[in-house]
């Protein structure tokens, strides 16, 4: 909510900063899928900046040394965007955050359940009837407390809804109906005893 925004926000700035890029198992962030997804999370950030949105972080390719032919995002920290502009309504499978300052829990709510995708929402809360109340008032397919929005638990299933996911659920055993043909088979292993 405001009362804690300015502080978040310096506090996130801070932990994506110094988030290291690359493959090793020392690093947090890898590369994005592909030069085309790299030019379109560039264009988003740059149309953010258009809207009126502050770049707190990152915001470019990263070319520190190793990662130069490589297809990676700085670490990027946006705020200032209003939850209709382009960067708020488009799913960017990058390392782009944006933060939005709310008065209240009824209002982050609602703005979340504004968006056009509902993957997965998370929310940070020693309440646990907060908790459960967000889980059950946000429409996504995952909702998390106290712990972020990537990932899934694999024997949990997994998806989204309205523009996020295909639609079904994976994986978890749900992912055995969506990969999966049912066939009945008999085999009777001694015909001559009928």
């Amino acid at each position: 909510m405001s009362s804690v925004y300015d502080a978040f926000l310096t506090e996130f700035i801070d932990k994506a900063k110094v988030l290291k890029l690359g493959v090793g198992d020392d690093c947090a962030l890898g590369p994005v899928i592909n030069e085309r997804q790299l030019t379109n999370i560039l264009a988003a950030i740059e149309q953010a900046k258009k809207d009126g949105a502050r770049i707190h972080c990152g915001g470019r390719r990263a070319t520190a040394p190793g990662l130069e032919n490589g297809f990676y995002v700085e670490p990027t920290i946006i705020d200032g965007a209003a939850n209709t502009d382009t960067i708020s309504c488009i799913e960017l499978f990058g390392p782009v955050g944006n933060v939005y300052r709310v008065d209240t829990y009824a209002e982050a709510v609602a703005m979340a359940n504004d968006s056009p995708y509902g993957l997965t929402a998370c929310i940070h809360t020693r309440s646990f009837d907060r908790a459960w109340t967000f889980a059950r008032e946000v429409r996504t397919g995952v909702a998390v407390v106290n712990a972020g929005t990537f990932g899934s638990e694999p024997h949990m299933p997994f998806g989204g809804l309205r523009a996020s996911g295909n639609g079904t659920r994976e994986p978890g055993t749900e992912a055995l109906d969506v990969y999966s043909e049912l066939k009945d088979i008999y085999l009777i292993t001694e015909p001559e005893r009928l």
